[in-house]
């Protein structure tokens, strides 16, 4: 059980240093890439999905309750949400930041 709740917040602490790191990205863009902007902050929104569903697991491990269980089940579930979402998000984006150089350069 220890070993399994130290892989949880490992996984709780990478998922909040990267998510840190990319909202930093984020604000230090410039105002002149929106784009790159919002690709950002897509591209943040993974590691927080991926937050919650590593606080959820860790709970599941700590906790023992129906309470734990629907609640850690429904942090799961819109974490997935989140990942998901964000990832197409940033798929989206991705496509358009060679081009809003190029626009930019002039």
């Amino acid at each position: 059980m220890k070993v399994l709740n130290s892989v949880f917040l490992f996984g709780l602490s990478a998922s909040f240093i990267f998510y840190f790191y990319l909202k930093t990205k984020q604000f230090h863009t410039s105002q002149v890439y929106p784009i790159r902007k919002k690709m950002y902050a897509s591209l943040a929104g993974i590691p927080l999905g991926f937050l919650l569903i590593f606080f959820a697991l860790n709970q599941f491990v700590l906790f023992d309750g129906w309470i734990t269980y629907v609640v850690g089940i429904v942090f799961i579930i819109y974490g997935l949400y989140m990942a998901v979402v964000n990832y197409k998000k940033y798929q989206h984006y991705e496509q358009f930041i060679e081009e809003e150089t190029r626009l930019n350069q002039k």
